[in-house]
């Protein structure tokens, strides 16, 4: 398993994080199989979505921040973060990519992303890349 240490810069935020993904999997090794991505954090999670065109990421963040789950007194968690935990909760703390040929399998336009929804912080990622066994 390879931990990635990715600095978020604001309170939410969708970071790359296709290159250094790519490199685990150029590391490990591995020709055919799959590579596990998952962010051990209650208030962060990760998504694939398009890394081509930024303003899909601002859409995404503005969407989830104004309409999907802003700010609401009525929530009772004492930290005051509880939207970041929902986020969290609706964008998933894992994604599974295929390797074939020692490269990521992603779509024309896909990207992985750290998904930052309590920043700004410094978070871990992991990835696991498992060889095919047949």
């Amino acid at each position: 398993m390879i931990t990635m240490e990715i600095p978020t810069t604001a309170r939410t935020e969708l970071v790359d994080i296709t290159a250094q993904v790519a490199q685990a999997v150029g590391q490990s090794g591995v020709s055919e199989g799959v590579c596990h991505i998952f962010v051990p954090h209650t208030t962060a999670g990760v998504t694939l979505n398009e890394n081509w065109d930024p303003t899909v990421c601002h859409d995404i963040l503005l969407t989830m921040n104004d309409h999907l789950v802003p700010p609401n007194h009525r929530h009772r968690h004492g930290e005051g973060n509880s939207p970041a935990h929902i986020k969290a909760t609706l964008c998933g703390a894992s994604a599974t990519v295929f390797v074939s040929g020692g490269q990521l399998q992603l779509g024309r336009w896909q990207g992985i992303y750290l998904a930052e929804f309590d920043g700004p912080r410094r978070r871990r990622v992991w990835v696991k890349v498992v060889a095919d066994s047949g």
